[in-house]
């Protein structure tokens, strides 16, 4: 495992899924963690297990953000890892998502993303060494009918890395990770309203499972760690080979449209 003693670093979404299991990650390699999410409890549970600090943020608000990252770099006496994690995802037609339904999507996942960096940065450069990681998707690279707004803000994301990591290196590394179907929250309603997606994807995985958040958090430690010192402007994709065959949900569109219909 990387040694990242002495590094603060800041983990958003870190209430749950990857989120969670990254800050148990740098936690692991030495790092102190300060943990933000909406879920101001799962926000400070994760922060107890890892005898670190937390703050409940919308990252959409960029006043709650910047309050929430100011507070917890003062709390760990510095900041040189951010991870950019905090996201939400639907499905809908383009033509039929509500307009605050397309706000949300976006303004989580990509505006608010940015916000996260504005707020961030500045410590990182005062730091003299930071590392970014934000949390893309395959989506982005791979997107399947119904994802119109999280795919369009995911590859945003990716090109939002890669703007970064021209900007301010070589004093902060800038990369990201764009998982593939990983177990979470976000994940789970579509397993629970169709009981056989779980084996359809496997069937469609190389490496013959579903991620786990772990699998990606493992990557993360890695990309910001000095194992990865000559690694900027990356989006590294940890779908376990998903994406050879598929976007992992292509078709979803069509069974959640139609069991709709059934229900009307």
């Amino acid at each position: 495992m990387p040694d990242l003693s002495g590094h603060r670093a800041v983990v958003t979404g870190g209430g749950s899924g990857i989120g969670r299991a990254t800050a148990n990650a740098l936690a692991a390699a030495g790092a102190s963690v300060g943990v933000v999410d909406l879920d101001a409890d799962a926000a400070a549970k994760v922060a107890a297990g890892v005898g670190g600090a937390f703050a409940s943020a919308d990252v959409r608000d960029l006043e709650a953000v910047t309050t929430a990252v100011e507070a917890l770099v003062e709390e760990l006496g510095g900041l040189s890892i951010l991870v950019n994690n905090a996201g939400v995802g639907s499905m809908s037609r383009l033509h039929e998502y509500p307009a605050e339904e397309w706000d949300r999507v976006v303004g989580t996942n990509l505006t608010g993303a940015w916000h996260v960096l504005r707020a961030a940065i500045p410590h990182l450069l005062a730091n003299g060494d930071g590392r970014i990681v934000n949390t893309a998707s395959i989506s982005g690279l791979r997107p399947a009918a119904g994802e119109g707004p999280y795919a369009a803000a995911k590859a945003g994301l990716s090109a939002l890395t890669r703007s970064a990591a021209l900007e301010y290196g070589p004093t902060i590394r800038v990369n990201a990770v764009s998982p593939g179907t990983i177990s979470t929250a976000l994940t789970s309603p579509l397993f629970e309203v169709f009981d056989d997606e779980a084996d359809r994807h496997v069937a469609k995985i190389p490496m013959g499972r579903l991620g786990e958040p772990e699998d990606v958090a493992d990557v993360i430690v890695f990309l910001v760690s000095d194992d990865a010192r000559y690694v900027t402007g990356q989006d590294v994709v940890v779908d376990g080979g998903l994406t050879l065959h598929t976007s992992g949900v292509d078709g979803i569109l069509d069974r959640v449209l139609a069991l709709a219909e059934e229900q009307e």
